[in-house]
């Protein structure tokens, strides 16, 4: 007689590869709004000079929207690596603006956090979520990289080094064009 086993760990793999296969999206694609190719959803914003201004303004230039969380371990491990690595090397760069959205923070929580964190960079609040809402459900860190025809070229969640890497790449690749 012969007998068949399914073992949890037969029965994970098994999901895991025809997940892979079958094209369903990760738990952090469902929650994505926008993708890759896709026209940047409109949006306002209050810069750091208490002004409102619109992302269609920004159209012409290079544009990287980072969500986070200040409670995030995730973010707070990525944010260090925004300031010296691309708002540093970028900031007078005619061709570029960086919009670093605090998801469910005001404007004091943020200013707060700067000083706090000693960071340079500045922070947009964004305490109803009502800009995040517009690119995804849930999950941060989350970074979006938009070309000068307000195209998302490039988009991630969470951070991870090896990607982070992927993003100053194509960053610098838009920028020398």
């Amino acid at each position: 007689m012969t007998r068949h086993y399914t073992t949890p760990i037969f029965a994970s793999l098994l999901l895991t590869v025809f997940t892979l296969f079958s094209g369903c999206q990760s738990p952090e694609d469902k929650a994505s709004l926008v993708h890759v190719g896709q026209q940047v959803p409109a949006f306002t914003y209050t810069n750091a000079e208490g002004m409102e201004k619109s992302v269609s303004e920004l159209k012409g230039q290079v544009v990287m929207v980072t969500f986070f969380a200040t409670w995030c371990g995730p973010c707070l491990k990525e944010l260090p690596h925004i300031q010296q690595d691309i708002f540093e090397k970028y900031q007078d760069n005619p061709k570029f603006t960086l919009l670093v959205i605090g998801r469910e923070h005001s404007k004091e929580e943020l200013a707060a956090f700067k000083v706090e964190k000693d960071f340079s960079l500045d922070f947009i609040a964004d305490p109803e979520r009502q800009v995040y809402a517009k690119f995804a459900k849930q999950f941060i860190p989350r970074n979006y990289l938009i070309d000068r025809d307000g195209k998302i070229i490039y988009s991630s969640t969470g951070f991870n080094e090896d990607e982070f890497n992927q993003l100053k790449k194509i960053l610098e690749d838009q920028l020398k064009s």
